[in-house]
């Protein structure tokens, strides 16, 4: 811009400023990948941009809740996909055997077929599940799934406090 062009004043909702300011920050990732920011770096960002620390505070808290509830989903689907695997190890084991069975008793192929097919049906539903990560049946697994696990944790630190107790 030249001296003897006007300066024009742009303002910005704070939504736009939200998308810019990502957008800038997604840029100078990509260009260096490990940076990384120290917690008085962000209050510094933060003072800057005249966030408050309390509001500051509270965000990183949030962020921190998301995280988890990522890490858990990982760890969720994990857990299905391994449990799938095995069911399909199980599949082909039943499936693979009854093809021998009927193969050395009758000479071909000929009932193991019809189960072959019926419980591939049954897979393919199970697959549907296994990699369906959206929607009500998945967020019902995930919370059942959730709640298990946090009555193990809750279990094993009653159990680990009682054998300390024990000890001493």
């Amino acid at each position: 811009m030249t001296a003897s062009e006007p300066q024009i004043l742009r303002s910005y909702s704070q939504e736009d400023v939200q998308q810019i300011l990502h957008l800038a920050i997604v840029r100078q990732a990509d260009s260096d990948p490990n940076k990384e920011f120290s917690y008085d770096q962000l209050l510094e960002i933060a003072a800057e941009l005249e966030i408050p620390l309390d509001t500051l505070k509270l965000a990183e808290h949030d962020w921190l809740v998301q995280q988890s509830e990522v890490q858990q989903r990982r760890a969720f689907d994990i857990y299905r996909r391994s449990r799938f695997k095995k069911r399909i190890g199980n599949y082909a084991i039943v499936n693979g055997f009854l093809m021998l069975l009927d193969l050395v008793g009758g000479g071909g192929l000929a009932w193991s077929l019809y189960i072959l097919l019926f419980s591939g049906c049954a897979v393919g539903l199970d697959v549907w599940n296994t990699f369906q990560t959206q929607g009500e049946e998945y967020e019902t697994a995930f919370q059942k799934w959730q709640r298990k696990h946090q009555i193990k944790r809750t279990i094993n630190t009653v159990v680990n406090k009682w054998f300390k107790a024990l000890q001493i």
